[in-house]
């Protein structure tokens, strides 16, 4: 007997689960109505193999200690905070914003936004909060992002006045204002990402959920897009969550960052933590006088770029001061500097790290 079982989050769904039962085993569907009002159906079939019913959890890379949805009985975010919220693909980031977002359900664990369940669905919750997934649509492709707009005022019941108000500062701020009139298809994809983030701070939301926001777009896109996130949200003191890979987008917006991986919270606390923390080495970056690098450079640390006359060194934090005293007494050095590595390199680095140890309550 093969047998499918699939759930449908409210009636609404019971039709099309029950389609694709039927497609998947082509028998007789029978129904369950648990007390939770959520439907299961069965579908079953004779045949020469048994399969048991398969159990798919959207999220299991994070347990239910570790997970950000569960940051209550961790540590909160606080109203007007934007936080960073990074991991490697597969950790769980999207999926994690979705739940808060209460578009799937979790497996277990809790989490609370502004003091709502997010899967339960309330629609004062969904009037509260707004979520912008950089590789999504919410504008009608063919349509002008002006009658999309229009849409989401119906939608949120926003006055009509307040309505005209908000998007004449949005479209101002963000400047868009003469494209709001054409097809969104005809857009370049940072002015279609600026009217998406319209489209999302029209209802004037207090929590925002940002998943990769300026993916794809070039450098004055993304330039655009961040100053205007900086400035909207210390004006409106609304609290972000923000996930990218684009470390320019962190550092540019965040002070604070959550990096999960593998199950666990790697780090929570300050951005600039990260680097002190996971980083044992710093850069030095050196020009010597004449045209050539000395021969025996790498006897002073781990030579990252050699470009000549300028050499990029890693040396051990706590061996800067006498690396730097010996090259000084030994070389002719026209330019020297000290910095720290780049943060993508350091979170890449943290991402591939096996047991990397999670922050003790001290931490912050």
């Amino acid at each position: 007997v093969i047998v499918a079982q699939l759930e449908a989050d409210d009636i609404n769904e019971d039709q099309a689960a029950e389609a694709l039962a039927a497609k998947l085993c082509g028998a007789a569907i029978r129904m369950d109505r648990p007390s939770t009002g959520r439907v299961n159906l069965f579908a079953e079939r004779a045949g020469v193999l048994r399969v048991d019913v398969a159990r798919i959890n959207a999220l299991n890379a994070i347990d239910e200690s570790a997970t950000f949805a569960t940051l209550p009985d961790y540590r909160a975010v606080e109203r007007g905070e934007m936080v960073a919220f990074l991991g490697p693909n597969g950790a769980g980031k999207t999926t994690t914003l979705k739940l808060l977002s209460g578009l799937i359900y979790p497996t277990s664990g809790k989490a609370t936004v502004l003091g709502f369940v997010p899967w339960q669905r309330d629609n004062a919750y969904r009037k509260r909060f707004s979520l912008v997934m950089g590789q999504k649509n919410q504008l009608w492709w063919d349509l002008p992002a002006q009658e999309s707009f229009v849409l989401h005022r119906e939608i949120y019941a926003i006055d009509h006045a307040q309505f005209q108000r908000r998007l004449d500062e949005l479209t101002d701020l963000l400047e868009v204002r003469s494209l709001v009139r054409q097809p969104v298809r005809e857009l370049s994809l940072g002015e279609r990402m600026r009217m998406e983030l319209i489209a999302a701070l029209l209802h004037s939301p207090e929590v925002l959920f940002l998943d990769e926001p300026t993916i794809g777009l070039d450098v004055v896109s993304q330039r655009k897009v961040q100053g205007f996130l900086r400035h909207y949200q210390v004006e409106q003191q609304m609290t972000v969550i923000l996930t990218s890979h684009y470390m320019k987008d962190v550092e540019a917006l965040c002070r604070r960052a959550v990096i999960i991986n593998e199950g666990e919270i790697k780090h929570d606390g300050p951005l600039a933590e990260i680097i002190d923390r996971f980083s044992s080495v710093k850069q030095i970056q050196l020009q010597f006088a004449g045209s050539e690098i000395p021969a025996d450079i790498e006897r002073f640390g781990r030579v990252v770029e050699r470009i000549p006359p300028r050499v990029k060194l890693e040396v051990p934090r706590q061996e800067i001061p006498k690396v730097l005293a010996a090259l000084l007494d030994q070389y002719t050095i026209e330019d020297v500097g000290v910095q720290e590595r780049p943060l993508e390199e350091v979170i890449a680095e943290l991402f591939v790290r096996k047991g990397s140890v999670a922050p003790d309550q001290g931490d912050s």
